[in-house]
């Protein structure tokens, strides 16, 4: 099996965390009081010492890893497992793609009590929270007691600032105005007020600039998953262009791009070769890869979740199913057979396949995502071959007429009853990105059972360009964004871009193809001002075309706990919402 072979001991150590958030929670509350029982304990970690020594910042500094890491993967948190689709021009829930439930369906489904809603704020201003907590100790930490010294403890400071302004990036997109807290709170408070959006920027910029200044270089982290200078002067570029700064925001990625070793990906690698089990496979493929995530040869990776097991901490996913039809319900053949027979296990066929695993078309891209931007590259765009993007399913049942044919509705006398289910949960494209083929390794029976264990690209080096090219945009200088488009297009065998057809939308349907599922499709889309216009013109949700979204949904609304609570100064509400 594979295993990583940097330093791990500074990884994600799960045995450590419930401990670690009781320090955590008791920080919060605990006062100073001069008493003679005052202990100053040394060789165990407590609330007096436990971010003053390095021990204690790598826990403090693991735990904020793994807060995020859960609510990466989540459907009610932050994660993108939901957000990076849902709600936006790329995507709704096929199995149920009417209003209601936890997907982002319907805009009128956004409501101040609505859980993800609620969710989404709680776990941003927790990991916020830690954050503070951490700074807040390591500040008056004694350098001595860190390797490296005052370099030393600023990198625990930094990682910490990071990932205060990774948290604020999408509460202030989701929110609008919202607290901005650089203390932790440490007592009861119901006085918190609503700080303006560019306050909240001035502040990520502020936190961004120390973490790309007291970070390590990419390469020199202490463990895979660790963030480096590279994420944190993508961030800060990502800033300057919300807060309509371009030139600023070329510089910033320019850092990137010129200062460290990052490229793409254009020659196969890894765990991959000699197994493309559709029958081929690129440089593309092979960046999806088990295994192939944390790499030294993969030099498109800036920054990685960390879930492959077999390291201490690993572990598994189990929302990475959404993405995908649910080819196992089909049903029978149009001459009346199990469609699907599937894998043989203990004496009996499945249903389920080991290339496809089990995905519940929870995640089900809209016209724009599987057709609409290849159409001028249809055959050429490696990203939109069959092995990146699969679109062809087979009956599977040697006792049908209809054995291995491709899968096609139109066969079947009398129709099928639900055509609506037909196209928007039984078969439809899936992004092999998401997929582990032949490479399951729990419940068997039913091919993985929606579990994955692979790694995650929380940032690659292709959205820096992209970013790159989108505040060339900016500042005008059409040339040069097509250059950065074109470099991410020559990968991937598309053709190449001309500076006079750059514009917003050329690079929003290229982040599309580039990276559907991973950014936070709907960051990118209030950025660019984009939001209303592309949902409701590429929205195609058949229960819910557009999503029903209006104006006012450009932010979600305040969680109403938050603002019955908050009894010491007024917490208005967002606009539009009651």
């Amino acid at each position: 099996m594979y295993s990583k072979t940097k330093n791990m001991n500074y990884s994600i150590k799960k045995l450590s965390l419930k401990c670690l958030a009781i320090l955590i929670a008791l920080f919060t509350v605990t006062s100073c009081s001069d008493s003679i029982l005052d202990e100053k304990p040394l060789d165990f970690l407590s609330p007096d010492n436990a971010y003053l020594t390095e021990a204690g910042a790598q826990q403090g500094i693991t735990a904020i890893h793994d807060r995020v890491r859960s609510a990466y993967y989540s459907f009610g948190e932050f994660g993108v497992m939901n957000w990076a689709t849902h709600g936006s021009d790329l995507g709704y829930n096929g199995e149920t793609p009417a209003a209601g439930g936890v997907y982002l369906n319907s805009y009128e489904d956004m409501t101040p009590v609505w859980r993800n809603v609620v969710d989404t704020w709680n776990v941003g201003f927790q990991v916020i929270q830690w954050a503070n907590v951490l700074i807040d100790r390591m500040e008056n930490a004694d350098p001595a007691a860190f390797q490296g010294g005052e370099a030393g403890k600023n990198k625990y400071i930094a990682e910490a600032r990071f990932f205060r302004a990774f948290s604020y990036r999408y509460l202030v997109s989701t929110y609008g105005d919202i607290p901005l807290l650089t203390e932790p709170v440490k007592t009861a408070k119901a006085d918190f007020i609503r700080n303006p959006v560019a306050d909240i920027h001035n502040l990520m910029v502020e936190d961004f600039k120390f973490a790309a200044a007291n970070l390590p270089r990419p390469g020199q982290e202490d463990a895979p998953g660790r963030i480096t200078q590279g994420p944190a002067w993508h961030y800060l570029a990502e800033t300057y262009l919300e807060q309509g700064k371009a030139q600023l925001a070329v510089e910033a990625s320019s850092k990137v791009i010129n200062d460290y070793n990052y490229k793409l990906m254009d020659r196969r690698f890894g765990t991959r070769l000699a197994k493309d089990v559709f029958g081929a496979g690129d440089a593309f493929f092979d960046l999806f890869g088990y295994g192939n995530h944390n790499l030294a040869e993969n030099t498109e990776s800036m920054w990685v979740i960390q879930v492959e097991p077999f390291i201490t901490g690993g572990g598994q996913i189990a929302s990475a199913y959404i993405y995908g039809p649910r080819y196992f319900d089909i049903g029978l053949t149009p001459d009346g057979k199990k469609g699907i027979r599937g894998e043989l296990f203990n004496g009996l066929y499945t249903g389920y396949s080991d290339t496809l695993g089990r995905p519940t078309a929870n995640g089900r891209g809209t016209s724009l995502v599987y057709y609409n931007i290849w159409k001028n590259n249809w055959n050429n765009d490696t990203r939109n071959a069959e092995h990146n993007l699969k679109r062809n399913f087979y009956y599977d049942n040697p006792e049908s007429a209809y054995h291995k044919k491709k899968i096609d509705f139109n066969l079947y006398n009398p129709k099928r009853p639900n055509p609506l289910a037909d196209t928007t949960k039984i078969i439809f494209p899936i992004h092999t990105k998401f997929t582990d083929p032949l490479n399951y390794f729990l419940q068997p029976n039913r091919s993985g059972g929606g579990i994955t264990h692979k790694d995650w690209y929380a940032l690659r080096f292709a959205e820096t360009l992209l970013l790159r090219a989108e505040a060339y945009l900016g500042v005008g200088n059409t040339g040069l964004a097509a250059e950065d488009l074109n470099k991410v297009r020559r990968r991937a065998n598309a053709t190449p871009v001309l500076a006079g057809d750059v514009n917003i939308d050329y690079i929003l349907d290229e982040r599309a193809r580039e990276l559907y599922g991973e950014e936070w499709r709907l960051i990118t889309l209030r950025r660019t001002n984009k939001l209303i216009e592309r949902v409701l013109k590429y929205n195609d949700n058949p229960l819910c075309p557009g999503a029903f979204i209006k104006p006012h949904n450009f932010r979600w609304p305040i969680p109403q706990q938050q603002i019955d609570l908050n009894v010491g100064a007024k917490f208005p509400q967002n606009p539009g919402y009651l």
